[in-house]
């Protein structure tokens, strides 16, 4: 018999963890997520997301056998910013079976309409901050770094249960070889022009980590505030997010722009991680999956262009193009090939046509849904 469990146990916290590695055991394109990682972002204590916002975990069987998995989350954050009474689901995956989706979602809806919450929006693995959407387009391909992943069936299950589209989120991918270099011949004068604007570029400072940081931080919330969905970092969530990208960080792909001593912009970009993880058996670095990741780190090939910031009254002056310039630049002469610029909001046309200008190509396609409940 088909049935909805919440997850109460760490028994049970690991099973929800541990489900897709076996729904996906046969997908080559499959990444898994480090297990220690999503054992903290779903521990009320050990993610800062915590502090202010809740979520319930919940399990589908069939008798005794797991087939599937959903979060329902309540950020009051989110409501707190953007005035809207939203609650999300995330971290969903499950069997190609109608009714399993159904009883998933129905749960979900139930107890984010309990919070209050007027309508339900999906898939968001705890906020915009953090993974989310479900990939409709380019599944021949493994995702880049914190980029999901899910089957093709799962778009037509919650289009069924009643979930319309919101919105699309796009990954371009761009080549080093196919790249248009014009942006890095024209870095010396457009920096030129910068610097008489008292606009300097530079790499981040990781013996000053700390303050970069905070600057950092500023520029993002103020950066993104205006974007569909966006929910300002906390001090503690910006901290434990930098904290974790520190260890796989490389200051040739994270570039500041700063003018008298205040960040105005910035650019961030990460190895391919998944490159190792895709190689780490069900996301446990113990006993062999630590070596893989601390060994395989020099030989990661791509990289993923993450964000892109520049504060209001500093757009179009140029910055975005030295930044994106110094990216492509800075791999010249290393082990990196390519990489991808993701996610871009489909109506953010001003960046989405400054990526098809170097000649990014779109590959991917991530939708988030919405329901009125």
């Amino acid at each position: 018999m088909k049935h909805i469990s919440p997850v109460n146990s760490p028994k049970e916290l690991k099973s929800f963890i541990d489900f897709p590695h076996d729904l996906y055991q046969h997908d080559k394109n499959y990444v898994p997520e480090l297990f220690i990682a999503q054992q903290d972002m779903l521990t009320p204590g050990k993610h800062p997301f915590h502090e202010h916002s809740e979520l319930k975990l919940f399990l589908a069987y069939d008798g005794d056998k797991i087939t599937g998995r959903i979060a329902a989350i309540y950020n009051r954050n989110h409501i707190a910013f953007n005035g809207k009474n939203d609650g999300f689901f995330g971290f969903f995956d499950c069997i190609n079976d109608q009714e399993t989706v159904d009883l998933l979602m129905k749960e979900a809806v139930a107890w984010v309409k309990e919070k209050g919450g007027e309508r339900i929006i999906g898939p968001i693995n705890l906020s915009t901050n953090d993974t989310c959407g479900l990939l409709v387009e380019g599944f021949d391909r493994p995702p880049m770094a914190m980029m999901t992943y899910n089957a093709p069936y799962y778009k037509d299950l919650l289009e069924k249960n009643g979930l319309v589209k919101q919105t699309d989120l796009l990954a371009y991918e761009i080549n080093v070889d196919s790249a248009n270099d014009k942006s890095v011949r024209l870095i010396e004068a457009l920096e030129g022009r910068l610097k008489r604007s008292g606009i300097v570029i530079r790499k981040v400072n990781l013996k000053d980590f700390k303050n970069e940081v905070i600057k950092i931080r500023a520029v993002y919330n103020s950066a993104w505030d205006k974007n569909l969905g966006f929910v300002p970092f906390t001090d503690n969530e910006f901290d434990y997010l930098a904290k974790d990208l520190k260890m796989i960080l490389d200051p040739n792909f994270c570039l500041v722009a700063e003018k008298d001593g205040q960040l105005v912009a910035f650019i961030l970009g990460v190895p391919d991680i998944n490159q190792i993880l895709i190689k780490i058996k069900r996301g446990r670095l113990l006993p062999t999956g630590i070596f893989k990741l601390l060994f395989g780190k020099k030989n990661i090939t791509r990289i993923r262009v993450l964000t892109l910031g520049v504060i209001e009254g500093y757009r179009k002056m140029g910055i975005e193009a030295v930044l994106y310039g110094h990216i492509i630049k800075n791999t010249y002469g290393t082990k990196i090939t390519g990489g991808e610029c993701s996610w871009m909001l489909e109506e953010n046309y001003l960046m989405n046509h400054a990526i098809e200008q170097i000649n990014g190509k779109l590959y991917k396609r991530y939708r988030l849904y919405e329901k009125a409940i």
